[in-house]
């Protein structure tokens, strides 16, 4: 019976959505709506879609979703800094594990962080946060990296 409720908890844990993240599906957006309590607009264009979240403490997020379905690139404009795990979900691990020679600080106010895999920008000030990041080995052909803005 213990080994029956063991299986049964571990495949209810399973099923709990993940953030709407870099890498993540695009079906996970929605649970990013929740936390936010946010609208979500979606911009459908040839290549890819955009969903915009948009939050009553006047955050804008914005998810970027290749034809596969996969989030590439998320960017943020908000009066606080977002919950970068929640944004970057397993990413946040390249943010973090960047060398000095792939991280541009840039008037103690912006961070710049570029490697193979991952790319990061982010700047701000008190009451106004912006920033982006993005996958390139994710972005859809005819897509440059100028779109996740």
């Amino acid at each position: 019976m213990k080994i029956t409720s063991g299986i049964l908890l571990i495949l209810a844990l399973g099923t709990v959505p993940a953030w709407a993240a870099l890498g993540q599906y695009e079906s996970s957006v929605s649970v990013d709506q929740q936390y936010l309590r946010s609208e979500d607009r979606v911009q459908a264009f040839q290549a890819y879609k955009v969903h915009e979240l948009t939050s009553p403490n006047g955050a804008v997020i914005r998810e970027y979703v290749s034809p596969q379905g996969l989030v590439f690139g998320v960017s943020w404009r908000a009066p606080f800094m977002p919950n970068m795990q929640q944004l970057l979900g397993s990413y946040i691990t390249n943010l973090q594990a960047a060398s000095s020679a792939q991280t541009q600080v840039r008037h103690l106010r912006g961070l710049i962080v570029k490697t193979n895999d991952f790319v990061f920008v982010n700047s701000g000030r008190m009451r106004f946060w912006k920033g982006s990041a993005y996958v390139p080995k994710l972005l859809p052909n005819n897509v440059s990296a100028e779109v996740v803005r």
